[in-house]
Formats: structure tokens, sequence, C-alpha cells
């Protein structure tokens, strides 16, 4: 197990302060040192705001770009990896348009666009702001890999420090930490046959880390002007390689092939058993099922075992959603608005958070073998979407509202 991310939460306020930048880069870096010598790997420490459109207002919106490059440059000279600049906001339509300019800038700056929560609702013409900006991201870069950068939200709250989800609310500062875990799960259910023994053995292990990586963050607490704990994501982050993959856990339990029926059963374990834990929650925590970053979910949406469908399917039970999917390349925003509609539909109708990270590959279509030379991406094929363009009331611009089941 490893930690992911510790991120920063804050308003670095517009235009930059560059105290706040400094006070965030010192804290990670301690905070970075703290879990390190309790023997944890810290992969990356992350500086997340309140969403850019809250910082620059409507007369400013069209500085994204700018201020894209000034938080990136700031946010390197203090050691900052990445950083979110959160998420376009539906009541000003402009923050979804200069999306793709300012990705265009920065491959360190993350974002995302609000489609629905529970006191909105659900939002169609911002449902459909994000699938334009993801096929305007799609040619920026050969592969597709701009998409990275940007995931549309269904009633994601602020605190969740994976990105590109993560975004703040406050003008107080706080930190939460993101686990890399999907090995934990692979592990115990390698060494058992019995489900019930399976989940209790996970729910312990979880529960011991968490408590573990909880006192050590909650250490960090004791000077004065620190930022406060916002607690633990303890999803089930998969990494290439089979020792890390959540699809391997998977099958583990006794899927022959993730995508063959009994897989929700299991993605609805392992996120119970995440639910089961004692440990400070927040974000996701949950079953994590990036297709690109975990290579039996890769292997099997290569070979067709494992469709978009079964993964929206799963979104029912799991974490995130749906996350690093590759798509055909002539994709539109009108197959991608429908299938952007569902995922909303499940995080409202189930309360719960969701996200879509979709990457259309130019030149590329469904069957095809991806490229990427990336570290956290495995080899896979393009998969298949079976959507189009939504007609009548569905295809309307308006706001209504779903109640999640009593």
């Amino acid at each position: 197990m490893r930690i992911r991310s510790i991120t920063y939460f804050c308003n670095p306020r517009y235009p930059l302060d560059e105290k706040i930048m400094k006070q965030a880069g010192t804290f990670l870096f301690n905070a970075k040192s703290a879990f390190e010598e309790a023997g944890y790997e810290v992969q990356t420490v992350r500086l997340a705001t309140v969403p850019f459109p809250k910082m620059l207002g409507e007369e400013n919106i069209h500085r994204l770009p700018e201020l894209t490059r000034e938080i990136d440059e700031t946010a390197q000279r203090h050691k900052i990896g990445y950083i979110s600049l959160g998420p376009a906001l539906p009541h000003l339509p402009k923050s979804y348009q200069v999306i793709p300019d300012a990705v265009f800038v920065s491959n360190n700056v993350f974002f995302g666009g609000l489609m629905a929560d529970t006191a909105r609702g659900l939002d169609l013409p911002a449902t459909r702001a994000c699938a334009e900006v993801i096929v305007r991201c799609a040619p920026l870069e050969p592969n597709g890999f701009a998409n990275l950068q940007f995931a549309a939200l269904a009633n994601v709250k602020a605190g969740a420090p994976f990105f590109p989800a993560a975004y703040h609310d406050s003008d107080e500062p706080m930190f939460a930490i993101a686990t890399e875990s999907a090995d934990l799960a692979v592990k115990v259910f390698e060494e058992t046959d019995s489900l019930q023994e399976g989940r209790n053995e996970l729910t312990a292990e979880i529960t011991r880390h968490g408590q573990r990586l909880s006192k050590i963050a909650r250490s960090l607490l004791s000077e004065e002007g620190t930022p406060r704990f916002g607690g633990i994501d303890f999803s089930l982050a998969p990494y290439p390689g089979e020792k890390h993959s959540l699809g391997n856990a998977v099958e583990k339990m006794g899927v022959p092939q993730i995508g063959l029926h009994g897989s929700l059963t299991a993605a609805a374990i392992l996120t119970e058993a995440i639910d089961r834990a004692d440990f400070p929650h927040t974000g996701f925590s949950g079953y994590m099922q990036p297709i690109l970053e975990d290579s039996i979910l890769a292997k099997r949406a290569a070979d067709g075992s494992l469709t978009v469908k079964d993964a929206l399917l799963y979104s029912a039970v799991c974490g995130t959603g749906l996350d690093t999917v590759p798509l055909p390349g002539d994709t539109t925003a009108d197959q991608i608005t429908p299938l952007l509609l569902d995922l909303c539909a499940l995080a409202l109708r189930l309360d719960k958070p969701l996200t879509a990270r979709l990457m259309p590959i130019p030149t590329k279509k469904a069957g095809d073998e991806t490229n990427f030379d990336f570290e956290f991406f495995a080899p896979s094929r393009v998969m298949k979407l079976e959507a189009e363009g939504l007609r009548n009331s569905l295809s309307g611009k308006g706001i209504f509202h779903l109640s999640s089941r009593k």
C-alpha cells in the first residue's frame, strides 16, 4: 500500500498570494517527510483550490490560461507536483468554455466540470458543456492524453483528494490523503476462499492502515496555523501490474474475467469492506476502476470482456465512476452527453459521488490498440461507446431534480 497523494486544500486568491502558496509547499514537504519516516511511500504532493470561477469571477474568467500558467510556475517553485483548479460551475457557462485553452498551457494543472448535485439537480446544459470540453480537449495531444486533466463531476463534494475531482470550499486550509491500495485486496483474496473472511480481513487491514495514517496526520497539527485534517480517501486505487490491480482482486474472488456476471457483487463487497473500516473517511473511499491504470481492467477492455456499460453498471456500487476510458477519436459531444446523464442519474438517485474521465483518442477507432507512453497506463484497446444523440425532452436545456431513493 502506498500514499497516492497528500493534497493541500486552500484559497490562494486572485491575484495569487505567494504567502499562501509558500505555506502549502512547506506543509506538504513536512507532511511527506513524516509519512515517509513512518514507512509509507508518498508518490505525489498536490494542491487543490476553490473552484476557479469563484477565484476569477465572471469579469476575469477569460484569464484562466494565465492563472493556470502562473499557479503552475508558483507551485513548482514550492515543490508541489500537481494542482487542481476545481470545477467549472453551471451559473457561469463560460467557465466550461475556457478549460481546453487552460489545459493546453500545462500538463500539471487539472480541472473539473460540475454537472449535478443534490442542491441544484441535474443541469442539462452543464452536462452538455462537459461533453464539449472532452471533445475539444481530445485533439490537444496526438494520443488524446489532455483529457487526463479533466473530469465531469456528479454529486462530488469538496474535500476529495483524488484528481481531477479535488476542490475546496473554504478560506481555511485543510489537507487529506489519497491511498493506492488495490494490493491489499489482491493479497487478501489470494489467501482465502471465504468471502466473509476475506471481507473481514480486508476491513481489518484498511482499519489498521487508516488509523495509523490518521495518527501521523494528526501529529502534524501541533503547530499553530497548520491546516485541519480532512480525512483519508481510502479508495482501492490500482497501479499497472497484477499485484496492484483491482481487476485482479475481483478475479481472485472467483469471477473468471471481470466484466462477466458476478463482477458487480465483487465490486459491492470490496466497497462495503471500506465502508466498514474505522478511519476518518473522505472523498470516494471505494472500489476504483480506472480502465487504463489497472492492468487487468485494461486487458479485459482490450479483449471485450469489460465494456463501457459494465463500468457504468459497477458505478452503482463503486467509488469514482468512469475513469480513464479510451474512446474512439470521432466520438461526438452528442454521444458523450447521454453517458454523462446516466452517470448523473446514478449519482443523484443513490446519493453518491461519481465522475467521468473519458479519453477520445484522435484517429483511433473501437478495437484499435492504445499506445500511451505513460508509467500509470497499461496497454489496452479503444472501447466502443454505444450511444447516439438524444431527442425530445432529454435533449432539452433545463434543470431537473432527481431525489435519492428513500
